[in-house]
């Protein structure tokens, strides 16, 4: 019999297709895995944005991954909103990750967001606090826009979302 733990260890190894150092287990997007007693397997992912691009390519992903699991049967993977995502889901170690792919993580917020947060930001380069925020809109829905003015680097913050 199949265990939620031996599923969620498998998805560590499934990262984020847009950051690929951090898995969807660190990112806080596997909100929901249920097994029933003929082993079949249903995943569900809330993802960071609704609009986010890389939904259907998470699904495959996570699919994919459950079903080389051995004695698995039929796997269903659905993405779902009724969990509201926001930026402390995201594990310790997937705040090390953003950092490592030169991304600043979000602070922990604890559910209360002042808009300081996205001015008081941390390089991930040099480790200054001596940022502007250049723009709240970065490449993509869940990061903004940042400038080091001491090592003069560009950066992006992924948002904290509460």
């Amino acid at each position: 019999m199949l265990t939620k733990p031996q599923i969620l260890e498998a998805l560590t190894e499934v990262m984020d297709p847009e950051i690929p150092t951090i898995s969807l287990v660190d990112l806080g997007i596997v909100t929901g895995i249920e097994i029933n007693e003929i082993n079949d397997v249903s995943v569900t992912l809330t993802p960071t944005f609704s609009g986010c691009p890389a939904l259907q390519v998470m699904e495959d992903l996570v699919r994919a991954k459950v079903q080389t699991l051995k004695g698995v049967g039929k796997v269903k993977v659905e993405t779902s909103f009724d969990i509201q995502w926001n930026s402390d889901m995201i594990t310790d170690h997937g705040r090390q990750m953003l950092l490592k792919h030169g991304l600043a993580p979000p602070p922990k917020h604890h559910g209360y967001i002042e808009l300081d947060i996205l001015s008081d930001v941390a390089c991930p380069q040099c480790g200054s606090r001596n940022t502007d925020m250049r723009s709240p809109f970065g490449p993509t829905l869940c990061r903004s826009l940042h400038y080091c003015k001491n090592c003069l680097q560009g950066f992006e913050q992924f948002k904290p979302v509460a």
